[in-house]
């Protein structure tokens, strides 16, 4: 660890691991264009050392590459964000649905969170079934009352993209966007085949002991396409995504964005209203998680650590995993674990980690710089 640039960060981690938060994990960094670090560190099961080419379990942290499939479709003039989703899935369209929006899906204002879908067992057509179904939620206003969606309004985004683009939206996702960034190892729906291959390392429930894994590294859980839940891959993959974002929607000469949808995506289009899923106040772009830090949340629910500037962006997931953006120091973060304590331990186990990290750098101001 002494030799590491990243040494209070890794220690951080490892203080973690040893109080049974997580048992491995790993780590890309990369600051002004350069990679910092692309690690692996512990065990990715009792025995088996973690590597950098294991898959992870991104989780939620990969909703915001169905956000970038989304705005492809709106830069090309096939939507407008302010469209009803009944001009795409007319069936969307009762029992209070009718005035809810795509930008409305993707700021988390829709109103029809928290539905039993199903998933993975029930089919992507019984899913979309069991929402066009759903009411909106009593005293909620779409597009003003704000709550996070854990997955229902992304089958409703990623519906849209089938019908826009008539492919099936794991195929849609692979072909424009993760293959031609090179995340070549990583999926939303990974065929079967495929799920048999490649090492994806198991993830912990570490509220329990002794700990136990959750079933969400194997089976349909892997091979059914959830827009919202089911990403995966190598760390370092999902750190070339943001990557992509910090350079206007191009990397190696390979553009999916145009600078200004880039902007638009990561502006405050949500911004000061208490999110009824976490409660607290958390602003959103269109499909990320802005720094909120100025709420004064010290460890906020999807914070990005101490020191990060107001412009950061990105996405985490479920107690385990963090991609991140901030434009004004040049940093890209991506960072998986394999464990899930409870939320309040988690929250502040990411808080030191990525505190640490613009520390490690030197990006901390000199008179905030935590013990």
């Amino acid at each position: 660890m002494t030799d590491s640039p990243l040494p209070k960060t890794l220690e951080a981690l490892a203080n973690d691991s040893r109080d049974g938060l997580h048992s491995g994990g790993q780590l890309h960094v990369r600051h002004a264009g350069r990679t910092v670090a692309d690690l692996a560190f512990g065990e990715a099961a009792p025995g088996e050392p973690m590597r950098v080419d294991h898959r992870m379990l991104w989780l939620s942290s990969g909703k915001p590459i169905t956000a970038v499939a989304i705005a492809r479709q709106w830069e090309a003039g096939n939507l407008d964000l302010d469209d009803r989703v009944t001009r795409f899935i007319p069936e969307f369209g009762t029992r209070g649905k009718q005035a809810i929006t795509g930008r409305h899906l993707l700021t988390h204002t829709g109103g029809i969170r928290d539905i039993r879908l199903g998933w993975p067992k029930a089919s992507w057509d019984e899913v979309l079934r069991r929402i066009y179904a759903k009411r909106v939620e009593p005293r909620w206003t779409p597009g003003q009352t704000a709550g996070y969606h854990r997955m229902s309004s992304w089958f409703v985004l990623g519906e849209i993209l089938q019908r826009l683009t008539e492919e099936p939206i794991a195929t849609h996702l692979r072909r424009t966007l993760l293959e031609p960034l090179g995340m070549t190892d990583s999926w939303i729906g990974m065929p079967a085949e495929r799920a048999a291959e490649l090492p994806v390392a198991p993830l912990f429930d570490t509220t329990l002991s002794p700990p136990e894994e959750h079933p969400w590294t194997r089976g349909l859980f892997l091979t059914s396409p959830s827009p919202g839940a089911s990403a995966a891959g190598p760390v370092r993959q999902l750190a070339r995504f943001y990557e992509m974002l910090l350079g206007g929607g191009s990397i190696d000469g390979v553009t999916v964005l145009r600078p200004q949808t880039v902007e638009a995506m990561v502006a405050r289009q949500r911004v000061g209203r208490i999110d009824k899923t976490f409660g607290r106040r958390i602003d959103w772009g269109l499909g990320f998680v802005l720094d909120s830090s100025h709420y004064g949340e010290e460890t906020a629910t999807y914070g990005y650590g101490r020191h990060c500037s107001a412009r950061t962006f990105g996405h985490s997931g479920y107690r385990s995993s963090v991609g991140l953006a901030d434009p004004e120091h040049r940093l890209v973060v991506a960072l998986a674990v394999n464990g899930t304590p409870d939320d309040g331990v988690h929250r502040r186990r990411f808080d030191r980690a990525l505190t640490s990290i613009y520390e490690d750098l030197g990006l901390a101001p000199a008179d905030t710089a935590t013990a």
